[in-house]
Order: structure tokens, then sequence, then C-alpha cells
């Protein structure tokens, strides 16, 4: 009876060590690790302007002819700039998606064309778009870029991990997603940036050690996102200033229409005006 109690005790006694053993293995390797830091980015300027740390714009007057025909895209990474793999493909189409209806919305576009990733090659360029410009008759191109960063570390928390079961329970990694998206809209003929809009996003969070990754691909997804919702906020806004400056100062943008084209709505409006000032401008002239 004896010799069982002792061997029920050094059984339970051995399990509980290896477990404690699997534990601290754990812990060993969360604490061998330490802060880590994963990036993923895609850069308009690397896109436009390779291999050139100051870029030379000279753009010329952008020629407008109403209604346009805009495309959009996201601009490629740079080979080896993602540390963490890139976005999926339905991120992308479904932001792409909701920044055609902001432009849809408004009346002088005449069509819009998502562009597939392949069209675009790393550090293509403006040749890159003027090949676009005639395969697809573009007008203006829309080019998304984003940049996501996310920082994960051991609080004080951590200790909890010396437990058996701590490193399931307490939360003890630090983990911050900070998400920019850009939005620049561009004429294609001038190389003429004609406005931008940002959009930014940043979360924190804690999870346990066996929880990091799945948390950190969770934030992710949902920083961009909610980056997403304020780059669409502040699109909306710069297409209304951009009106604005277009009818407050019209030499800076020439406005024509196809044939067959007369606009309507708020936005023939503003058209109208320009149209007009210009007009009064060459009768002064003659």
């Amino acid at each position: 009876m004896r010799d069982a109690m002792k061997t029920n005790r050094f059984s339970m006694l051995s399990r509980l060590l290896w477990v404690a053993v699997v534990v601290l293995g754990v812990t060993a390797c969360v604490g061998i690790r330490g802060p880590h830091k994963s990036e993923r980015s895609s850069s308009v300027v690397d896109f436009l302007y390779p291999n050139q740390e100051q870029p030379l714009i000279t753009p010329g007057i952008p020629v407008l002819r109403l209604p346009l025909r805009v495309g959009l895209a996201f601009v490629p990474t740079q080979p080896g700039r993602n540390g963490s793999g890139d976005f999926s493909e339905a991120q992308k189409s479904q932001l792409l998606r909701r920044v055609a209806d902001a432009f849809r919305a408004e009346q002088f576009i005449g069509s819009l064309e998502v562009i597939p990733s392949t069209y675009l090659r790393s550090g293509g360029g403006f040749d890159n778009l003027d090949r676009l410009r005639g395969l697809l008759g573009l007008d203006v191109a829309v080019l998304v870029a984003y940049d996501q960063v996310q920082f994960t570390d051991q609080n004080k928390l951590s200790l909890a991990y010396w437990t058996i079961v701590g490193a399931y329970v307490f939360k003890g990694n630090k983990n911050d997603t900070d998400t920019l998206l850009e939005a620049v809209v561009y004429d294609i003929p001038s190389r003429k940036l004609l406005f931008r809009a940002p959009g930014a996003n940043r979360m924190k969070a804690t999870s346990t050690a066996i929880e990091a990754g799945e948390n950190l691909r969770r934030d992710s997804a949902a920083s961009f996102d909610r980056a997403a919702d304020d780059l669409i906020t502040n699109l909306r806004a710069e297409l209304a200033a951009f009106r604005e400056r277009v009818k407050q100062a019209p030499d800076e943008v020439r406005i024509e229409h196809r044939p067959g084209y007369t606009g309507g709505g708020a936005v023939s409006g503003w058209l109208a005006g320009a149209l007009l000032l210009l007009g009064l401008g060459r009768l002064r002239r003659r």
C-alpha cells in the first residue's frame, strides 16, 4: 500500500516537473527573442522616382478633359522591403473599391478602372503610367501606398510565464501596430500632383505568449481597416477642396470638355465659373 502511494506521488511529481520544464522552455524562447519589430510597406516616391534621393519634379500645367478616366492601383513594394508578408489581395481590392466609390460620387468622373497589381512593376515610374495610359486610356492615376509597423515586447507581466499556467493565463506581451495609408492623385500627361489624402491608425494590445502571433495578424488586419476608414474620410474632404481650388485659381488647371459632355449639378457650376473666368481673360487680352 505504502509502495503504491509512493509510486503515485513520484508519478505526480514527475508530471509536474515535466510540465514546468515545458513552460520554462517556452518562456526561455520568448525571453531570448526579446523585442521584435516587423514592417510591411510600399512607397509612391520609390515607385515614381526610383533611385533618386531628391526627386526632380518639373510638372506641366494639367489639362483635365472631362469626363475624366481614372485608374486606381496599389503601388508595388520594393524587393526586400516587407518583413512580415504583404497585405492580402482581398484587403487591397476592398480598399480600392471604397476609393472608387468616393470618386464615383463626382459627376466629372467618366470611368474608373481598378488596375491589377501585375500591371505595375517596382520602380516603374511615370514610364509605367504612360504605358497604362496608352493601354487603358487613362487621364488620372490614383496611387495607394501603405506603411505598417508592428512592435512586440515583454512587459513586467511576463513574470507570469514562470508559473505552470502563466503563459496561457496572464497577458505578458505588448503588441503595438501603427498603420499609415496614402492616396495620391496624379495627372499622368503633366506629371502634376493634383492632391493627396492620408489615413492613419494606431492600435495597442497585449496577449499571451502563445497567442502573440495570431493576435498580431488580427491587429494588422484591423488596423489596416481603420486606417482605410480614415483615408476615405480625408479623401472626400480633399476632393471637395480640389474643386474649390480649381474654382478659385483656374489658371493652375485647364478644363476642357470631351465631345458630348456638358457636365451637370454642382460640378457644372464650378466648371462654368472657371470657363467664364477664362473667357473674360481672353476678351481682356483682345
